[in-house]
């Protein structure tokens, strides 16, 4: 398949058929993740952020009292010797 390369402004640009879009995952995304491979512009779905929606289930974890030390508090051998 070719597409064009259309002059926006002093940019480039293409439109993906929304075709294409759908087989590649993206037809629902605003954004993608894009990279040069081996001369070619891949477009992927946008990764997550590595930590995604841990606030949200610790909030759940700790709405359920479920959030309590699994091995208790245990010092350190030098603790005794800090200054808190």
């Amino acid at each position: 398949m070719e597409i064009a390369i259309r002059n926006i402004g002093n940019s480039k640009g293409i439109v993906l058929p929304k075709s294409l879009l759908a087989q590649a995952g993206l037809e629902g995304e605003a954004v993608a993740d894009v990279l040069l491979e081996d001369g070619a512009i891949v477009l992927r779905k946008p990764s997550k952020p590595s930590r995604a929606g841990w606030a949200e289930a610790a909030k759940a974890i700790a709405a359920q009292d479920e959030d309590k030390l699994l091995m208790g508090e245990f010092p350190n051998a030098d603790d005794a010797e800090n200054t808190w």
